[in-house]
């Protein structure tokens, strides 16, 4: 019980936590405009959930290492390649089951299809670095308070519940948009707007 609530407090604090800085980086960086950066409709990114248990195993896991530079040294390391791995799968996931591009690296040096280049593997490790010293001690010492404090695990609970319902609603949508329309890696941001088009659709044909 204590593990499960360790692993998904970690899983939501990572997915809320991710999608403000990818709200936030889109507004202010790349899209210059507010958009909701993630599949699902609520404010929660699940890649950012795995990354920061990604982050929190490799921090805490013995590796059997007895020096402690190298024993630092092979954590980072991990940790950038865990994240890269997390980043090219959920790529990967998309892609192929649904025709979509949550986002393209196509344009930038040594990617692979797009899903994953040497610059943001680069970024992951020194997020990784950064959490590695200044977040991870925080964090464990929190995720231990809420595991022997379980009454406010149903916070916890309620958002887990939310993302599951979001992520059963969002996969249907995007399923009959699939089955409506042939689609071929399709940027993310154009996916949603066939899906809004879709469901006005669907409305107007209850309606009507």
């Amino acid at each position: 019980m204590k593990y499960l609530v360790i692993v998904s407090t970690l899983f939501v604090i990572g997915s809320l936590i991710g999608w403000i800085i990818e709200l936030f980086f889109r507004r202010f960086v790349s899209q210059k405009k507010w958009v909701n950066p993630g599949f699902l409709l609520g404010p929660y990114l699940p890649i950012y959930g795995f990354g920061v248990l990604v982050l929190y195993a490799v921090s805490n896991i013995p590796l059997g290492i007895t020096n402690e530079i190298w024993d630092m040294v092979i954590r980072i390391l991990i940790i950038g390649i865990g994240m890269t791995v997390v980043e090219f799968i959920a790529g990967l996931i998309f892609i192929k089951g649904l025709k979509v591009k949550l986002w393209d690296y196509s344009k930038r040096k040594g990617n692979i299809m797009g899903i994953i280049c040497p610059s943001f593997s680069l970024i992951w490790l020194i997020v990784g670095s950064l959490y590695y010293f200044l977040l991870n001690p925080l964090l464990v010492r929190g995720i231990t308070w809420i595991s022997e404090n379980l009454i406010y695990t149903y916070f916890i609970g309620m958002v887990m519940g939310a993302m599951v319902v979001d992520f059963a609603y969002s996969l249907h949508l995007a399923t009959k948009l699939k089955e409506y329309k042939e689609i071929a890696d399709l940027r993310f941001e154009d996916f949603k707007k066939e899906l809004r088009n879709r469901i006005k659709q669907l409305r107007k044909s209850k309606e009507g």
